[in-house]
C-alpha cells in the first residue's frame, strides 16, 4: 500500500518506522523543513520538500498514492483533506479539532476514497473503548473518558511539560467541549468541571477539554443520560492556566501564549500517558459499571539508541492501526470511518494496537 505521511516531526518519525518495518507499506515522507526528512534518510522511504501551506502543490504531491496520512497541526486538516479527496486518496489524521472533523464529515459524503480523521490517543482510541464497553449494556447511564500525557517527573509549578504539540494543547483549552447532560447535546465550557481522583495512590485533576469524545455525542444521543471527556493534570495546573487563559485575557491573543509555552515549559520524552474509561448502566437487569484503565509509559525504540515518549507511541500506534485495519479489510471501504466503527479486540490484536497493552517505565535515562 503506497502511503504519503504528511510531516516529519516526533510523531510522524515514529509512524514512519511503524510502517516501514512492518514491510507492507511504501511510504513518502513530506515536509516543509528539509532538516526534519533527512533524520529519515536511513529508512528505506521516499522523501519530498513541499510547502504544505499550499494546496496546489499538496494535491500534485499526493497523486498517485493510496492514501495520506495528515500528521501536520490541526488548522492544516481541512486544506488537507480536500487535497486528498482531489487525488482520489484515502484519508486519515490526528486532529482534535472539531470544526475540523464536521467539515471532513461533510466533505466524505458521496466520496469514493475514506476519511477517517481523529485517529490518535483522543479523540481516536478512548472512544473506541468508550464504545465497546458502551455495547455491553442493555441501557447506559454514564460515560466518563479521563486521558492524560503527563512528565513522569513534574518540576515546574505547572506540574507539566510540553508532551505534545502546543498549538493541539492551547486549542484544546480554548474551545467549547462537547458533552451529554441529562439525555441532550450540550457544550460545555473549557477548563471547567474540575474533579479530583487518585489512581494507582497519585493525586489527579480532571477538567472539560475540547475534541477528546470524537463523534461519540452524534453516535450516543439519545442512548446515554451523561457522557463527558476531560483531560487529566497533576493538581494544580487547570489554576494556572485558568488565570493565563481567563485573568490575564490570553486566550485572545494564543500565538502569544503558544510562545511563553514554548520558551518556559521545556519538552520532555519522559511521559505517561493515562487512559480511564467509566462506563455505568443496566446489564443483566443490575445496575453495575465498567472500567477500562491504562498506563502506557516511555520506552527505548527497537533500535535501542532513543527514547520514545508514550505520546509518540500511542498516537502512532492509533493511527498506524487504523490504517492496518483498514488494509485488511475491516473497515468501510468509502465515506467518514468513525473511531467507534473499530472493533476493540480488533484494535488490541492489531501488531500496532498492542502498543497500548504495554507497561514498562523507564525510571532513570543514562
Amino acid at each position: 500500500m503506497k502511503i504519503a505521511l504528511l510531516g516529519a516531526g516526533h510523531i510522524g518519525h515514529t509512524i514512519s518506522h511503524l510502517l516501514v518495518n512492518s514491510g507492507d507499506y511504501q511510504l513518502t515522507v513530506i515536509d516543509q523543513s528539509p532538516t526534519s526528512l533527512e533524520k529519515l534518510k536511513h529508512l528505506k522511504v521516499k522523501t519530498a520538500v513541499v510547502d504544505t501551506d499550499k494546496s496546489t502543490s499538496l494535491t500534485d504531491v499526493l497523486n498517485g498514492h493510496d492514501a495520506v496520512i495528515n500528521a501536520l497541526p490541526y488548522h492544516l486538516a481541512i486544506k488537507v483533506a480536500t487535497a486528498a479527496k482531489e487525488a482520489g486518496c484515502h484519508y486519515f489524521d490526528l486532529t482534535e479539532d472539531v470544526a475540523a472533523t464536521k467539515f471532513i464529515m461533510e466533505l466524505a459524503q458521496g466520496a469514493k476514497t475514506a476519511f477517517m480523521p481523529q485517529c490518535g490517543l483522543a479523540p481516536g482510541f478512548i472512544g473506541i473503548v468508550a464504545h465497546h464497553l458502551a455495547q455491553q449494556f442493555e441501557s447506559l447511564d454514564e460515560i466518563k473518558m479521563r486521558v492524560g500525557a503527563l512528565p513522569a517527573f513534574p518540576t515546574n509549578s505547572l506540574k507539566y511539560n510540553l508532551t505534545w504539540s502546543v498549538d493541539g494543547l492551547v486549542n484544546e483549552y480554548c474551545h467549547p467541549c462537547e458533552a451529554i447532560h441529562e439525555g441532550a447535546l450540550t457544550s460545555m465550557l473549557p477548563l471547567e468541571g474540575l474533579e479530583h481522583f487518585s489512581l494507582d495512590g497519585v493525586e489527579y485533576e480532571a477538567f472539560n477539554t475540547s475534541g477528546g469524545l470524537g463523534t461519540l455525542c452524534e453516535t450516543l444521543k439519545g442512548r446515554v443520560r451523561n457522557l463527558d471527556y476531560k483531560t487529566v493534570r497533576y493538581p494544580g495546573h487547570r489554576d494556572l492556566m485558568q488565570f493565563l487563559l481567563s485573568d490575564l485575557r490570553m486566550a485572545a491573543d494564543q500565538e502569544a501564549l503558544k510562545n511563553i509555552l514554548r520558551k518556559s515549559v521545556p519538552t520532555t520524552m519522559q511521559d505517561v500517558v493515562h487512559v480511564f474509561v467509566t462506563v455505568s448502566g443496566i446489564r443483566n437487569g443490575s445496575f453495575v459499571q465498567e472500567v477500562f484503565a491504562r498506563k502506557i509509559f516511555a520506552q527505548r525504540a527497537s533500535s535501542g539508541d532513543s527514547l520514545l515518549s508514550a505520546i509518540q507511541i500511542t498516537t502512532a500506534a492509533g493511527i498506524c492501526a487504523a490504517v492496518d485495519l483498514f488494509r485488511e479489510g475491516k473497515l468501510p471501504t468509502a465515506g467518514f470511518i468513525r473511531q467507534e466503527e473499530v472493533k476493540l479486540p480488533d484494535f488490541l490484536s492489531n501488531r500496532f494496537g498492542a502498543a497500548y497493552e504495554q507497561s514498562r517505565r523507564i525510571e532513570s535515562i543514562s
